[in-house]
Order: C-alpha cells, then structure tokens, then sequence
C-alpha cells in the first residue's frame, strides 16, 4: 500500500499533531487502553501510528502499527455490505429482491415486502437485538428464530439500527452466493484487497498481536481472539453483523478501494455505478443510512463537525470506527478496545468526534 507524508495529499505540515495529542490524551484518561489511527487521502495512507497498551495491567505489551482488534459491527460494512455489491454487480441479487425469496422461513404477512434494500437500510422492520446467545447454538438456529419473530415495525416506515436484520442479511446473501459469508470474503474481498490480517476466526499465533476486549461477565474470562458479540459467538464466530478481526493498514485498503471508485491495488472489486448506489442516501424516514454504512446525522455525529455530509461510516461497539470523506477523499480509522476491561466505559463517545474534527481541521484542500 502507497504511503506518502500527508503534505503531499493536502494537509498542513505538522497539522496532525492535534490528533496525535487527542488520543495520546483519551489513553491517559483511560477511554481505552490503546489505539491504532490510520489517515489516507486519494490514494494513498500518510498517518499511521499505534498509542497505549492492550491492557491496563502493569507491564502489558505496547500496542503496535499492526495490532489487530476486533472490529465488531465494522463487519457489516467490511464483509456483509461489499458482498452484497458484488453480488449485485454478478446480478445475482437486486437490492429490490424480496428477502423470502432467499430466505423462506422469513415470510408472511409484511415479511413478504421486506427487501435486501430494507435489511441494508436498517429499515426492515426486524427487532433491533435480543440476547439469543442465551438459548441458541449455531448459525442455522439463528435465522430460523429471527425469521420467526414478528416485525417491529412496518417495513420502510423508519429506520432501526438492527443486529438481527443483518444476521439476516447475511443468511440471505450467503444463500445467493451458495458459500459462508467467512469464506466469501476471504476469497473475494479480504485477498484482492490485499488485507491479509483480516479474517473471521483468527488462528491460534495471531492471539498475541490481538488486543484483548471484556472481561466477559457470560463467558467468565478475558477475551482475546474470539468475537466479543455473544451473539455472533453463539453463531461459531461467523456472522454478517460482527466476527471480523483486523488492523487499521488492511482497514486503509477497503477505504482506498471505496475512494477510488471500487478499484483496489489487484483492480476492480465493485463498479463505480454499484459503489455510488450503495453509497447515496436510503431515504427511508428517519434514517442517517445509506446502504450498509451510515453518514453523519446531525451535530451529535460520530464524525464531528468537519467531515462533509457526503461521508460514509460505521463504529464498532468494541471501540473501532470508520469514516470516508466523499468529497473531500480522505478517511480516518480509529481501532481501540474501549470494552475492555468493562463495556461500561462510554468516554470513546467524545473522543470520535473531537477526533474526526482534528483530522479534517488538519486538511488544507
């Protein structure tokens, strides 16, 4: 991947110090223990740089360039999101397609008008989380009872952010694609792009380069190197709303594909016509979305006051966090364990923002 000093993609000399400074604050007021930022304008990463430990415990190892970290809901943007434009651009699926075509246990009633669109859109209609990981096993479990729970709401009347709409979702594309979602974008996604320490399951010897989550009050240990989501652990690690594992330079790879029109450094992965669909507004009442990633809403934004309203993004609940600048072609991605060692600790709220605001501030144009 081309890196360059960011002087050379329009930034300031010396104008990312301010970000550097807010993190290196945020790891000493403990929002998180440590962190990876990435910055990358055009086509091309200028900042990347590791802060803090994996731990708080006394002694615990630096974070590194390449820690990687579990991306958590980034997976619905990564993984589910781009294989459902591949997939439309194979034309083996429509975002108009029904979901009962693809799924037939989700059906009857306002079910039969939920489409992939909806799904993507968080506007589906299906319950936003349940803790399931309490009763079930299993992926094929799963999309029997999500399929059997009535809707929330009408379908396309509002927008709700839904874990179980993009479990869903991602049975559904899954079945189009006749493969795993874990398999699919390991073959078609993760290796064009190049990210090689990206992947569902991480193996045993990625264990001490992967930033520790929660001490889990339900699995009754620290997790490192198993999906902190308990629902998407129940479901074997592999699911379309969390699982995925991965640093911030492979995170830099999907970010340059998106800003250079769905062409990666190993050539096209989406068209331009599919990337621009997916990437607009949704539409839908109420909602921030476009298709699979969302876009600033409001002052109370993930991604401040700076970043233009033509932006795309997602966060991570375990603490990572992407953002596009359409218009003005630079990205910022931040992965921390913030859960770790409680999820309770919410101060990442103020850290993204202000984050996002130093880095486009920092941007001369």
């Amino acid at each position: 991947m081309r890196r360059v000093p960011p002087e050379e993609r329009g930034f300031r000399v010396g104008g990312l110090a301010e970000a550097d400074a807010l993190l290196e604050a945020a790891v000493r007021d403990r929002a998180f223990p440590g962190a990876v930022v990435a910055v990358g304008r055009d086509d091309a990463l200028v900042h990347l740089r590791a802060f803090g430990h994996l731990t708080y415990a006394s002694g615990a190892e630096r974070v590194a360039d390449d820690t990687i970290y579990d991306l958590a809901s980034l997976t619905k943007v990564v993984a589910t999101t781009t294989m459902a434009m591949m997939l439309v651009d194979q034309g083996r699926v429509s975002i108009d397609d029904r979901v009962s075509q693809l799924v037939p246990e989700f059906s009857g009633g306002a079910k039969d008008g939920v489409t992939l669109r909806h799904l993507l859109a968080h506007a589906g209609g299906v319950e936003a989380w349940l803790p399931l990981h309490r009763e079930l096993s299993g992926a094929e479990a799963y999309v029997r009872e999500v399929a059997r729970l009535d809707l929330a709401y009408d379908p396309g009347t509002r927008s709700l952010y839904s874990d179980l709409g993009f479990i869903l979702l991602g049975a559904a594309l899954e079945r189009a694609a006749g493969e795993r979602i874990d398999a699919f974008a390991a073959a078609r996604i993760l290796g064009p792009l190049g990210m090689a320490d990206t992947r569902y399951l991480p193996p045993a010897d990625w264990r001490p380069r992967i930033a520790p989550t929660e001490e889990d009050p339900w699995r009754l240990r620290v997790l490192r190197g198993e999906v902190h989501d308990e629902n998407a652990h129940a479901m074997g690690g592999v699911a379309g709303h969390a699982g995925l594992f991965g640093t911030a330079a492979d995170l830099s790879r999907l970010a340059l594909m998106i800003l250079n029109q769905g062409r990666g450094e190993g050539g096209p992965l989406v068209t331009p016509e599919t990337l621009a669909r997916f990437l607009a507004p949704s539409g839908f009442p109420g909602s921030s979305y476009a298709l699979g990633w969302d876009m600033p809403s409001g002052e109370s934004s993930s991604a401040g006051r700076l970043f233009s309203r033509r932006s795309v993004g997602h966060l991570g609940y375990a603490g990572t966090s992407i953002w596009i600048d359409l218009e003005r072609r630079l990205f910022l991605i931040l992965l921390t364990n913030r859960v770790h060692p409680r999820r309770g600790n919410d101060a990442i709220k103020r850290v993204r923002p202000a984050l996002a605001d130093a880095v486009a501030g920092a941007f001369a144009g």
